[in-house]
């Protein structure tokens, strides 16, 4: 046994989460910024442009959630949990299983953005500069939605072997060089010409292009714990399912999440651009607790699946409880600070009336529920690492519920967007405190588990005895 899995088993469960999710958070921050360094910049092009990038962002988030957090995932998962179980050449297998699985969702992704972005964008509240600015956008994004799946496949594969150095490395020297590229496309410097909202397009691709290099030469030079063959394996059924048993139920979580978010983007375009604008604005903040959740998420992931591997379900369950508190404290605190100062985050992207009444609105009313979305969060990718997700996306279906039925209701009586927005922060507070209820009652992590065989061999006995 390698010593990163070893120490997945056996060190102290608190300092080794907190080792290892330092870089990975610090990655997944950075990661976040991408997006909004791009939104940044983009939003020099005006309010249309920033509109239209608010439209296509539920989307793009939702690709990069199933490919990193659901789909990435269930690979690492899977990883953690062969080489939990000492099955060093099944985990060896599985990263050319990981990179099918990435190619043909790739190809997937962009065929359905280019197909039906524009009709979606319209049903979200495009109109006019708004929607033509969204479609500019995701035809060059989604062109390259295979970039995207392969860069956090392999980059899903590498933590799961309790690799998080290497992933926050990529991404943090990605994100430094994006901060004079993306300028540079976006308003034209030198003989770069002026892409406008292509260009913002276009540096993220690079970003992820480079990535994907940079992972490949790794895990393939055999630098790594895995020794992955040159030539692509034969595919096989099981390793197959043991990925995507945990990344299509994955899946069907994270499209709650953005279900949630891309109809409440819907109602709330009733009020016009301007509040479009303003709740895509402020909503990015949530997106934003994902990645920094998934800090604590891919390592909690990966030590969970390697205890569960080796049939230690007591470690299994510590490291789920004890990730899920640091989560949640975590987001909790991010969410007051944005209830009570909601201009510090809005004014970033713009100060128009419009957009900057809706946003605080929501800010101040949804913030204080964010703590129950990390807590609910983290145990999601504990309940990955044990390839056991059937409960958590329970939980996922039961905020849709409260959030859209309650949502709805709430116009419906007059209430406003301030209704809608207290529908949404219920909808956390039901998700986080289903996914404790749970685990505390032992529904994908038994409080005891059953005793694992002994094995007598005849060694064990006195010459005496043996005769």
């Amino acid at each position: 046994m390698d010593a990163r899995t070893r120490a997945l088993l056996h060190d102290p469960v608190l300092p080794t989460l907190l080792r290892l999710a330092a870089p990975n958070v610090l990655m997944s921050v950075v990661q976040a910024s991408v997006g909004l360094i791009e939104t940044y910049f983009v939003a020099e092009l005006g309010t249309d442009a920033l509109a239209g990038m608010a439209l296509v962002f539920p989307i793009l988030m939702f690709v990069q959630m199933v490919s990193a957090g659901a789909v990435g995932g269930g690979m690492l998962s899977a990883i953690s949990r062969a080489l939990g179980g000492g099955r060093q050449d099944e985990a060896n297998r599985l990263v050319w299983h990981a990179v099918a699985i990435a190619v043909a969702l790739g190809v997937l992704t962009t065929a359905s953005a280019l197909a039906f972005g524009p009709a979606l964008f319209r049903a979200m509240g495009g109109t006019g500069g708004s929607l033509d600015a969204a479609t500019t956008y995701s035809a060059i994004v989604f062109s390259g939605a295979l970039l995207v799946w392969l860069f956090n496949a392999l980059a899903a594969v590498i933590r799961g072997t309790g690799n998080m150095s290497l992933p926050a490395t990529v991404t943090c020297g990605g994100a430094v060089a994006l901060v004079p590229l993306s300028p540079a496309l976006i308003f034209g410097w030198g003989p770069i010409p002026n892409l406008g909202i292509v260009g913002g397009g276009v540096a993220v691709l690079a970003y992820y292009a480079v990535g994907v290099a940079i992972f490949a030469l790794y895990l393939w030079s055999g630098r790594g714990v895995l020794r992955p063959p040159l030539r692509p394996s034969v595919l096989s059924g099981a390793a197959l399912g043991a990925i995507l048993k945990v990344g299509v139920v994955s899946a069907l979580v994270t499209v709650t999440t953005n279900v949630t978010i891309a109809t409440a983007t819907g109602l709330v375009g009733l009020q016009g651009p301007g509040a479009v604008a303003g709740y895509g604005t402020g909503v990015r903040l949530e997106y934003l607790l994902v990645p920094i959740v998934f800090g604590f998420g891919a390592p909690l992931s990966a030590m969970v699946g390697t205890a569960a591997g080796a049939g230690d379900v007591d470690r299994a369950r510590r490291a789920a409880w004890i990730g899920a508190i640091i989560s949640g404290c975590v987001t909790e605190v991010l969410g007051i600070a944005a209830a009570l100062a909601p201009d510090a985050w809005l004014r970033l992207f713009g100060d128009d009336a419009a957009m900057l009444a809706t946003g605080e609105a929501y800010l101040r009313i949804v913030g204080p529920f964010y703590g129950f979305f990390g807590f609910g969060l983290a145990l999601y990718f504990a309940a990955q690492g044990a390839g056991r997700v059937g409960w958590p996306l329970a939980a996922g279906i039961l905020r849709v519920l409260v959030s859209l039925g309650g949502g709805i209701l709430a116009l419906r009586l007059g209430w406003g967007t301030e209704g809608l927005f207290l529908a949404l922060g219920l909808g956390l507070a039901a998700m986080g405190l289903g996914n404790a209820a749970s685990l505390a009652f032992g529904a994908w992590l038994p409080p005891h588990p059953a005793p694992r065989p002994v094995i007598v061999r005849a060694d064990d006995y006195p010459a005496t005895a043996k005769s």
